[in-house]
This record gives C-alpha cells, structure tokens and sequence, in this order.
C-alpha cells in the first residue's frame, strides 16, 4: 500500500492516494423487401444460420470453430486448439480422432455473415465468418479495461461507463479544464519500494484525460513518473497533445507529448518511458531543503492540435 505520508495535492482540490500494484445474437439483417415470400422465409433463414453457428461452437471451449475443424468418425467436432486437450479422443462420444476434416461444415461457415459482437456497443457492421473474428479485435466500438492502475480492476465498458466507474467506485478525483497544479509531497522519499499511483480525470474539449504519477523502482533507481492517457483510440488521441513541467531552485524540465489511448496498458505506457521521468536526486534537489524530504509541484496544460 502506499505510504500514509504520501499526498498528492491539487492546488485546488485534494486527489486520491491509490495503492499499488458471449454469446452472440443473431439479427435479421438487410434492406425492407416488399415481396411477402421474401418475407416469410427471413425468419426461417435466420433459424438456419443460428443453428449452424450452434454447429460451429466448440463442445470443449465454446468458442467459434476456425480451420481445421476436426471431426470424428461419429461425425462429432472439435476446434484444433482442444484437440490435443482431449488425447486425441472425442469429447462427444470418446472415440479416437485421427485426422479427419469437417470440410463441410468449414464451407458452411464460409457462406456465413454475422453480425459483429459489439452490436450492442453501435457497431452496425455484418461480417464474413472468417472476418469478423479479425474485425472484433480491432473494431472501435469494442469496450475499454479501466484506466484505474495498480487495482486489476477487470470491469470493461464505453467511455461515458468508465468515467462514472472511476468516479464512483473508485473515488478519483475529478477536474474540468485544460491546465492543473499539483504538488506531490512524500515525507521518506528513500521509501519507494512500494509505488505510489494516483489518477486524476480531467474533462476538456469534449474529451476526457488521465493524468497518472507515480513512485517506481527502475533497476536499483528509484524514479518519479507523470504521464497523460487519453480515453478514446489512438487515432483520436493524436489529435491533442500536452505538457508537463517540474522544477524547483531555479531550474526546471519539461515534458512535451501526446497522450496514449487507453487501448494501451498503463503498464505498457509506463515502461517505455513515454512521459515526463525524474530520478530521485534531481528530484529532491527540485524540492530543495535539506533534501529529505520530497516536494514536487508538477504543472502541466492540454491543448487541440489545429
């Protein structure tokens, strides 16, 4: 856990101390067809297509089947990846394998389109069967971890979700505006061996904004750590950019970068470096005093590339 000494004080408000570290449903999709046959035969196609993706779930994983799709010699199937899980035996009815191909079923799911997974989250998009699985992985409407570092926190959802989420379960600290203040104070800066991580949210042109810092050992060296993540994709991300600045005695370093979606890790930002780093003793020579204890006022602003 973090220390009871740390704080990390917005010149305006207080932030919080944070310890440290399917089915699918199928849709009838298509354009209104006045022809009454026509009609009449949609529910029915819908029916097929629900029980051959029945047909393609894996009886061992329940995931979808991708070639090759095995079968045995009853007919049963089983996606490659069980296979070897199973001995070599049929989960169904116990039968040896071999190394028989469902062919046929792989040409049926190949005749398959679907909607994508994320419908309910707005993507309206159908997908080839063999498709949409790579679709899913990328789709923009797929919903985001939590932002929350060092809590494994595991729920998922859209933007609007999270910043609730983070506001109400766990208790960050909320800031509207473009530019902030903060002072980071820790009486024992020699203890870092358990890191400090603290979020603040911030809301401006439309968008929202977390601002990370944190206390690190980085080989033997302790190190201090301020970086900015962007809740939305990368693509959106690049369009802001930010800053962060430290100093103290007349001396000061500068951060200058863009924010990383929050597609990527806060672990992953965190160790390639990708923000504004302050060893221990530049640190406490910012913070002045007889350098035992640390005093670090962080500034920084967020603007909107043109």
């Amino acid at each position: 856990m973090a220390s009871a000494n740390s704080l990390f004080d917005d010149m305006r408000s207080k932030p919080e101390v944070i310890d440290p570290p399917q089915t699918e449903d199928m849709t009838d999709i298509g354009e209104t067809v006045n022809d009454p046959v026509q009609n009449a035969i949609k529910p029915n196609v819908a029916a097929v297509s629900s029980s051959v993706r029945e047909l393609l779930e894996c009886p061992v994983c329940l995931n979808a089947m991708y070639p090759p799709i095995h079968q045995c010699s009853n007919g049963h199937t089983l996606c490659s990846g069980c296979k070897p899980r199973v001995h070599n035996r049929c989960p169904t009815c116990r039968h040896e394998l071999g190394n028989i191909r469902c062919l046929a079923l792989e040409k049926i799911a190949a005749s398959l389109e679907l909607p994508c997974k994320y419908q309910s989250f707005g993507c309206a998009g159908i997908y080839p069967y063999y498709s949409k699985l790579k679709h899913e992985g990328q789709c923009s409407f797929r919903p985001y971890n939590c932002p929350y570092a060092g809590s494994e926190c595991t729920v998922m959802g859209d933007v609007p979700y999270l910043v609730a989420h983070l506001k109400d379960d766990h208790k960050v600290d909320m800031h509207g505006g473009s530019t902030f203040n903060h002072r980071y104070v820790k009486s024992n800066p020699h203890e870092v061996e358990n890191a400090t991580w603290m979020l603040t949210v911030f809301s401006c042109f439309g968008q929202y904004f977390c601002l990370h810092f944190e206390a690190f050992q980085l080989g033997m060296a302790p190190v201090y750590m301020a970086f900015l993540r962007y809740m939305g994709d990368d693509g959106e991300a690049k369009n802001y950019s930010y800053s962060l600045e430290v100093g103290g005695n007349g001396r000061k370093v500068i951060w200058q970068g863009v924010p990383r979606s929050i597609r990527d890790s806060h672990r992953k930002v965190r160790d390639s470096f990708d923000g504004l780093m302050i060893q221990r003793n530049m640190a406490l020579f910012f913070s002045g005093g007889d350098r035992k204890e640390l005093k670090l006022r962080v500034t920084g602003r967020i603007w909107k590339e043109q």
